[in-house]
């Protein structure tokens, strides 16, 4: 295993971060069988591993906490908060008050006096972006957290907090967590510049485009039975993600690779990308991923690539990410009109 750098943390992690999303009521409920997907990455060499309070609520923290015993100084451990937690209102978001009762709730779940890397889940406009790097430079200093960032962040908003952090004297953010993928490349417009131009460690999520590039998601054929297809059927049927795999696959045949494979080795190919997260549901779903651990793809096959998925385009929705207040509310697009409204 080839460690990289996280940002100039000075942490170095494993190219492959373990994330834990499918591990609990959401996918896999068996925290055994969990526990032993944990170590056998750690035994691969593995040391990233990824997780959030938000995660089958709290039931996949509680998994990784079970898994990390006796081996918890050799885990670079990630967790994040801001998604609901609950019903009450301020059971989520990025204020003070809600993240430091979040941060101590996922300490106790985790069974660990501290998380290595701290993220922010996603933006939250009605909360000053002060607020949030106050609270975080504090439960830094009291040792609860050794490093912070975000998650699926606009590179305005990352931009911002730089410059909040620095005018103010507050701890910095040091990665992000963007999904990306060789269907959805937007990230490679301002995200991973930016990250790269404020020395931050970036780890993607959905390498596997939330499994359209695992080659179970064929054009013309019906859905398969998947959580994916469930929630997400406009996207893992639509027809240009579809079409766009059908001619991905012949390069990887070609190439001597799976599909799986060639969609991550893409992912830890790019110099901005620190790590690229696995979401393993089952022990055959790990095996099968850490098998390509050790895939470089050549720039023929990156060209290749680039043909089918221009750099800095996405080929349909990716649902799952963050869509800013802006394009969420109508009222923020629409001009108030005087009087009545024309029919």
């Amino acid at each position: 295993m080839q460690y990289r750098p996280l940002g100039r943390t000075g942490i170095k992690v494993s190219p492959y971060c373990l994330g834990t999303m499918m591990f609990g009521a959401i996918a896999n409920p068996d925290h055994e069988d969990g526990i032993r997907i944990i170590h056998k990455a750690l035994d691969a060499g593995i040391n990233f591993v990824d997780t959030a309070d938000f995660y089958s609520q709290g039931e996949s923290e509680q998994i990784v906490g079970k898994a990390l015993k006796g081996r918890r100084d050799n885990v670079v451990l990630a967790s994040k908060g801001h998604l609901p937690m609950g019903d009450d209102p301020n059971s989520q978001g990025n204020s003070r008050r809600w993240l430091t009762r979040a941060l101590e709730d996922s300490l106790r779940r985790l069974q660990t006096d501290h998380i290595d890397l701290y993220l922010v889940h996603r933006p939250a406009a009605d909360t000053d972006i002060e607020e949030t790097l106050s609270v975080l430079t504090d439960l830094m200093r009291a040792g609860k957290i050794r490093a912070i960032g975000t998650s699926t962040f606009p590179a305005s908003d990352i931009v911002e907090a730089q410059w909040v952090a620095e005018k103010r004297g507050l701890a910095r953010f040091r990665a992000e967590q963007p999904p990306y993928s060789i269907l959805n490349r937007g990230i490679e417009r301002e995200v991973l510049p930016t990250c790269e131009r404020y020395g931050m460690g970036v780890m993607v999520w959905s390498p596997l485009a939330m499994g359209a590039l695992t080659g179970r998601y064929r054009k013309g054929e019906p859905l398969p039975d998947s959580l994916r297809a469930k929630y997400f059927p406009g996207q893992m049927g639509d027809e240009r993600r579809l079409e766009a795999v059908e001619q991905l696959m012949p390069i990887a045949a070609e190439a001597g690779l799976s599909l799986t494979h060639l969609a991550m080795a893409f992912a830890i190919a790019h110099p901005g990308v620190t790590s690229a997260i696995l979401g393993p549901r089952t022990m055959e779903q790990f095996d099968d991923l850490i098998a390509g651990v050790g895939v470089a793809l050549s720039d023929d096959i990156l060209d290749r690539i680039d043909a089918i998925v221009p750099p800095g385009t996405d080929v349909g929705p990716l649902q799952a990410a963050y869509l800013p207040p802006a394009l969420t509310e109508s009222g923020l697009r629409r001009r108030p009109v005087a009087g009545r409204a024309a029919a």
